[in-house]
Protein backbone atom coordinates (compact mmCIF):
# COMPACT_ATOMS: atom_id res chain seq x y z
CA UNK A 1 0.00 0.00 0.00
CA UNK A 2 1.14 3.73 -0.72
CA UNK A 3 1.52 6.23 2.23
CA UNK A 4 -0.41 8.92 1.34
CA UNK A 5 2.95 11.15 0.83
CA UNK A 6 3.56 8.97 -1.84
CA UNK A 7 0.33 8.60 -3.71
CA UNK A 8 0.32 12.45 -3.74
CA UNK A 9 3.42 12.15 -5.55
CA UNK A 10 1.85 9.91 -8.01
CA UNK A 11 -1.13 12.53 -8.81
CA UNK A 12 1.10 15.65 -8.59
CA UNK A 13 3.90 14.13 -11.30
CA UNK A 14 1.09 12.10 -12.88
CA UNK A 15 -1.24 15.32 -13.55
CA UNK A 16 -2.09 16.57 -17.24
CA UNK A 17 -1.30 20.00 -15.67
CA UNK A 18 2.57 19.21 -15.01
CA UNK A 19 4.32 22.07 -16.94
CA UNK A 20 6.34 20.16 -19.45
CA UNK A 21 4.15 20.73 -22.17
CA UNK A 22 1.77 18.26 -22.71
CA UNK A 23 -1.05 20.19 -24.09
CA UNK A 24 1.15 21.08 -27.24
CA UNK A 25 1.18 17.86 -28.84
CA UNK A 26 -1.86 15.58 -29.96
CA UNK A 27 0.30 12.22 -30.30
CA UNK A 28 -0.50 12.51 -34.09
CA UNK A 29 -3.87 12.58 -33.46
CA UNK A 30 -4.42 16.33 -35.55
CA UNK A 31 -3.80 14.67 -38.41
CA UNK A 32 -5.47 11.59 -38.13
CA UNK A 33 -8.94 13.45 -37.20
CA UNK A 34 -7.49 15.70 -40.62
CA UNK A 35 -7.53 12.81 -42.73
CA UNK A 36 -10.73 10.90 -41.46
CA UNK A 37 -9.21 8.35 -39.93
CA UNK A 38 -10.47 9.76 -36.55
CA UNK A 39 -14.45 10.88 -37.23
CA UNK A 40 -16.15 9.87 -34.15
CA UNK A 41 -16.19 8.34 -30.42
CA UNK A 42 -15.39 5.04 -31.48
CA UNK A 43 -12.60 5.70 -33.81
CA UNK A 44 -11.03 7.81 -31.23
CA UNK A 45 -10.98 5.06 -28.62
CA UNK A 46 -9.31 2.88 -31.35
CA UNK A 47 -6.66 5.01 -32.26
CA UNK A 48 -6.08 6.14 -28.46
CA UNK A 49 -6.12 2.47 -27.63
CA UNK A 50 -3.53 1.67 -30.55
CA UNK A 51 -1.25 4.53 -29.12
CA UNK A 52 -1.25 3.17 -25.59
CA UNK A 53 -0.33 -0.27 -26.29
CA UNK A 54 2.46 1.14 -28.67
CA UNK A 55 3.61 2.95 -25.95
CA UNK A 56 3.73 0.23 -23.79
CA UNK A 57 5.93 -1.76 -26.06
CA UNK A 58 8.29 0.92 -27.05
CA UNK A 59 9.01 3.50 -24.22
CA UNK A 60 7.30 2.13 -21.27
CA UNK A 61 9.65 -0.74 -21.72
CA UNK A 62 12.71 1.88 -22.11
CA UNK A 63 10.95 3.27 -19.07
CA UNK A 64 11.13 -0.45 -16.73
CA UNK A 65 14.88 -0.28 -18.17
CA UNK A 66 16.07 3.21 -16.99
CA UNK A 67 13.97 1.85 -13.84
CA UNK A 68 16.14 -0.93 -13.17
CA UNK A 69 19.56 0.84 -14.16
CA UNK A 70 18.55 3.86 -11.92
CA UNK A 71 18.26 1.39 -8.91
CA UNK A 72 21.61 -0.17 -9.88
CA UNK A 73 23.40 3.13 -9.87
CA UNK A 74 24.50 2.39 -13.62
CA UNK A 75 23.79 5.80 -15.47
CA UNK A 76 25.48 4.38 -18.79
CA UNK A 77 22.60 1.83 -18.28
CA UNK A 78 19.99 5.09 -18.13
CA UNK A 79 21.74 6.76 -21.41
CA UNK A 80 20.94 2.74 -23.20
CA UNK A 81 17.34 3.11 -22.25
CA UNK A 82 17.64 6.55 -23.52
CA UNK A 83 18.73 6.19 -26.65
CA UNK A 84 16.78 3.09 -27.43
CA UNK A 85 13.82 4.73 -26.93
CA UNK A 86 14.69 8.14 -29.28
CA UNK A 87 16.10 5.48 -32.30
CA UNK A 88 12.37 4.38 -31.93
CA UNK A 89 10.75 7.58 -32.98
CA UNK A 90 11.21 7.31 -36.42
CA UNK A 91 9.97 10.62 -37.26
CA UNK A 92 11.16 14.13 -35.99
CA UNK A 93 8.07 15.75 -34.60
CA UNK A 94 7.27 12.17 -32.66
CA UNK A 95 11.30 12.65 -31.60
CA UNK A 96 10.97 16.61 -30.80
CA UNK A 97 7.96 15.52 -28.67
CA UNK A 98 9.76 13.58 -26.03
CA UNK A 99 12.71 15.23 -25.77
CA UNK A 100 11.42 18.55 -25.21
CA UNK A 101 8.92 17.12 -22.10
CA UNK A 102 11.56 15.37 -21.08
CA UNK A 103 14.03 18.06 -20.65
CA UNK A 104 11.16 20.17 -18.97
CA UNK A 105 10.34 17.21 -16.29
CA UNK A 106 14.55 17.09 -15.72
CA UNK A 107 14.27 20.68 -15.14
CA UNK A 108 12.04 20.61 -13.08
CA UNK A 109 13.31 17.55 -11.23
CA UNK A 110 15.92 19.83 -10.56
CA UNK A 111 14.52 22.84 -8.96
CA UNK A 112 12.23 20.72 -6.77
CA UNK A 113 14.28 17.93 -5.80
CA UNK A 114 17.87 19.43 -6.01
CA UNK A 115 20.76 17.01 -6.33
CA UNK A 116 19.40 13.75 -7.45
CA UNK A 117 19.86 10.91 -10.22
CA UNK A 118 17.62 13.31 -12.53
CA UNK A 119 19.32 15.98 -11.95
CA UNK A 120 22.28 13.96 -12.91
CA UNK A 121 20.53 13.05 -16.01
CA UNK A 122 20.06 16.87 -16.89
CA UNK A 123 23.43 17.85 -17.07
CA UNK A 124 24.08 14.88 -19.92
CA UNK A 125 21.23 16.38 -21.90
CA UNK A 126 22.55 19.43 -21.79
CA UNK A 127 25.83 18.17 -22.25
CA UNK A 128 24.62 16.45 -25.63
CA UNK A 129 25.58 13.19 -24.24
CA UNK A 130 21.87 11.83 -24.19
CA UNK A 131 18.72 12.88 -25.86
CA UNK A 132 16.59 13.48 -22.83
CA UNK A 133 13.74 11.20 -23.59
CA UNK A 134 10.33 11.96 -21.88
CA UNK A 135 9.74 8.12 -20.50
CA UNK A 136 13.86 7.99 -19.00
CA UNK A 137 12.96 11.25 -17.31
CA UNK A 138 10.18 9.72 -15.66
CA UNK A 139 11.92 6.15 -14.36
CA UNK A 140 14.46 9.02 -12.26
CA UNK A 141 12.43 10.90 -11.30
CA UNK A 142 9.79 8.32 -9.75
CA UNK A 143 13.38 6.73 -8.59
CA UNK A 144 14.63 9.49 -6.83
CA UNK A 145 11.05 9.93 -5.62
CA UNK A 146 11.59 6.35 -3.59
CA UNK A 147 8.48 5.22 -6.14
CA UNK A 148 8.35 2.11 -8.02
CA UNK A 149 8.91 1.40 -12.03
CA UNK A 150 5.21 0.28 -11.99
CA UNK A 151 3.85 3.71 -10.59
CA UNK A 152 6.32 5.73 -13.23
CA UNK A 153 4.84 3.00 -16.00
CA UNK A 154 1.20 3.77 -15.32
CA UNK A 155 2.15 7.96 -15.41
CA UNK A 156 3.62 7.17 -18.62
CA UNK A 157 0.41 5.06 -20.15
CA UNK A 158 -2.31 7.58 -18.49
CA UNK A 159 -0.45 10.79 -20.10
CA UNK A 160 -0.66 9.23 -23.55
CA UNK A 161 -4.22 8.81 -23.41
CA UNK A 162 -4.72 11.96 -21.70
CA UNK A 163 -2.45 13.86 -24.41
CA UNK A 164 -5.19 12.43 -27.58
CA UNK A 165 -8.64 12.68 -25.40
CA UNK A 166 -7.60 17.04 -24.31
CA UNK A 167 -6.02 16.93 -28.00
CA UNK A 168 -9.37 15.51 -29.00
CA UNK A 169 -11.69 17.88 -27.25
CA UNK A 170 -10.07 20.72 -29.39
CA UNK A 171 -9.44 18.75 -32.63
CA UNK A 172 -13.43 17.02 -33.03
CA UNK A 173 -16.65 17.13 -31.51
CA UNK A 174 -16.64 14.83 -28.95
CA UNK A 175 -18.64 15.36 -25.76
CA UNK A 176 -16.22 15.73 -22.55
CA UNK A 177 -17.99 12.83 -20.87
CA UNK A 178 -17.27 10.73 -23.85
CA UNK A 179 -13.90 11.73 -23.74
CA UNK A 180 -13.31 10.37 -20.02
CA UNK A 181 -15.29 7.54 -21.41
CA UNK A 182 -12.49 6.45 -23.50
CA UNK A 183 -9.72 7.70 -21.05
CA UNK A 184 -11.35 5.16 -18.57
CA UNK A 185 -11.90 2.43 -21.02
CA UNK A 186 -7.85 2.30 -22.49
CA UNK A 187 -6.28 3.08 -19.04
CA UNK A 188 -8.47 -0.37 -17.45
CA UNK A 189 -5.46 -2.11 -19.50
CA UNK A 190 -2.65 -0.76 -18.11
CA UNK A 191 -2.15 -3.86 -15.67
CA UNK A 192 -1.91 -6.30 -18.80
CA UNK A 193 0.03 -4.31 -20.29
CA UNK A 194 2.85 -3.64 -17.48
CA UNK A 195 2.82 -7.61 -17.25
CA UNK A 196 3.93 -8.02 -20.53
CA UNK A 197 6.39 -5.19 -20.87
CA UNK A 198 8.05 -6.06 -17.63
CA UNK A 199 8.87 -9.27 -19.09
CA UNK A 200 10.89 -7.37 -22.14
CA UNK A 201 14.16 -5.93 -22.39
CA UNK A 202 15.38 -3.21 -24.71
CA UNK A 203 16.32 -5.53 -27.31
CA UNK A 204 12.80 -6.61 -27.31
CA UNK A 205 11.17 -3.10 -28.10
CA UNK A 206 8.77 -2.76 -30.91
CA UNK A 207 6.96 0.41 -31.96
CA UNK A 208 5.61 -0.96 -35.10
CA UNK A 209 2.46 1.42 -36.27
CA UNK A 210 2.97 2.88 -39.94
CA UNK A 211 -0.47 3.91 -39.66
CA UNK A 212 1.16 6.33 -37.18
CA UNK A 213 4.36 6.68 -39.04
CA UNK A 214 2.37 8.24 -42.42
CA UNK A 215 0.69 10.22 -40.66
CA UNK A 216 3.28 11.61 -38.58
CA UNK A 217 5.11 12.52 -42.08
CA UNK A 218 1.87 14.08 -43.51
CA UNK A 219 1.69 16.25 -40.02
CA UNK A 220 5.37 17.68 -40.81
CA UNK A 221 4.16 19.19 -44.38
CA UNK A 222 0.67 20.24 -43.07
CA UNK A 223 0.38 24.55 -43.39
CA UNK A 224 -2.22 24.37 -40.62
CA UNK A 225 -1.41 23.44 -37.64
CA UNK A 226 -2.45 23.46 -34.11
CA UNK A 227 -0.40 20.75 -32.37
CA UNK A 228 3.75 20.03 -32.64
CA UNK A 229 2.83 17.02 -33.62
Amino acid sequence: MSTIAELTRVLQFGDSLLPIGAFSFSNGLETAVQAGVVRDVETLREFVRAAVEQAATSDGVALLAATRAAAAGDADGVDAADQAAFNRKLNEEMRTMTVRMGRKLAEMAERILGPSASADWLARIRAGTTPGCLPVGQALVFADLGLSGRDAFAVHQYGVASMMVNAALRLMRIHYLDAQAILFDVNGRAAEAYDRASRLGLDDMAAFAPEFDVLASLHVGAHVRMFMN
